[in-house]
């Protein structure tokens, strides 16, 4: 346990190092009002925290850095409040893929990080109505739309007209059939390869299926990502390899997904300090992320990733109230 001034020390090397980049030394936290003792007695309060591992002395000059432990004490006991409510965003009659878009877009702008949201998993969509237009004679769409407001579409053509009659039936048929059921679900194939039907009906109903196999490969892949030019040009990265790292990471898009669905077990924030990330891409980073969803049930996650000296508790609340918005908006979908 540190002494309280020891404490107070390690948070102002934090706050800092966040606001400049640079080394905090003694004279610099001599000078702060709040800081009641004399250089020699902070100088020896700056050993004692080297020592036990929550700064570190990059280099000759007299300055102190936090270490990834020194963050966690930080995010962990020091931590101030920030103001609550500093992201208003007006998701109300908006579809999920915009709702996520606009989500990512402002959390980024917010905290000048890289930002991602996930959307909710596939076995927590449902059907939510189905239409099958006839555009042309030879020319069929059908029209997916799901319980949290995603729209699937996709275009058949046939080598001879189609029968008016036949789509018009695969419409209610459909309906009648699907809707509410997951995306995921088993039964789904079984339900349309149903041997009750006549071999032409079941035949045009089977030619269909693309559509509902292609939706659900789409949900499984919905991450959204915006700010990487905000990381870029707010904090400048000593190690090259580790920021091209990150970029591949997001562009294998399944790493970053199996990382953020371990946040979907907290109840509240998830930080992530350094060495303390499990992929090696995010070891010199820190990840924040919070969860929406539903009241029994966490569905996707709100988070941000930037350096370790990011100003945390702006990172935190930020991703809280993203994701309290966030599952406002789910919950009048369900």
């Amino acid at each position: 346990m540190l002494t309280p001034r020891q404490a107070l020390l390690l948070g102002k090397v934090v706050d800092g190092f966040a606001e400049t980049g640079q080394p905090v030394g003694s004279k610099t936290l001599a000078a702060d009002p709040e800081v009641s003792a004399g250089p020699s007695t902070i100088r020896n309060d700056l050993a004692v925290l080297e020592e036990a591992g929550l700064l570190a002395h990059p280099h000759t000059s007299a300055g102190r850095i936090p270490t990834d432990a020194g963050y966690r004490y930080y995010v962990d006991r020091l931590l101030p409040e920030a103001p609550s409510h500093q992201l208003h965003l007006s998701l109300v009659r908006r579809e999920v893929d915009e709702a996520m878009r606009v989500t990512t877009e402002a959390l980024s702008q917010v905290t000048n990080l890289l930002a991602i949201v996930t959307a909710p998993p596939l076995n927590t969509t449902t059907i939510r109505h189905i239409e099958v237009l006839l555009l042309q004679p030879q020319v069929l769409m059908v029209v997916v739309i799901t319980s949290t407001g995603g729209v699937s579409k996709k275009v058949f053509t046939f080598d001879g007209p189609v029968d008016p009659g036949l789509a018009d039936w695969a419409g209610s048929y459909l309906n009648e059939r699907l809707v509410g059921m997951g995306l995921g679900a088993r039964m789904l194939h079984s339900k349309l390869n149903d041997p009750s039907l006549s071999e032409r009906e079941r035949t045009f109903i089977m030619g269909l299926a693309p559509v509902f196999t292609e939706l659900a490969e789409t949900a499984e892949d919905s991450l959204y990502v915006d700010g990487a030019h905000r990381l870029l040009s707010e904090y400048r990265f000593q190690d090259v390899s580790q920021l091209n790292a990150l970029m591949e990471m997001l562009e294998r898009r399944v790493s970053m997904l199996e990382v953020l669905s371990a946040a979907l077990d907290y109840r509240n924030s998830y930080v992530r300090i350094g060495v303390e990330n499990p992929e090696p891409a995010l070891r010199s980073l820190s990840l924040v992320a919070a969860n929406y969803g539903l009241p029994q049930r966490n569905l996707g996650t709100v988070s941000v990733i930037g350096p370790t000296r990011m100003d945390y508790a702006r990172a935190i609340q930020s991703v809280r109230d993203a994701a309290h918005e966030l599952s406002r908006f789910i919950e009048e979908l369900y």
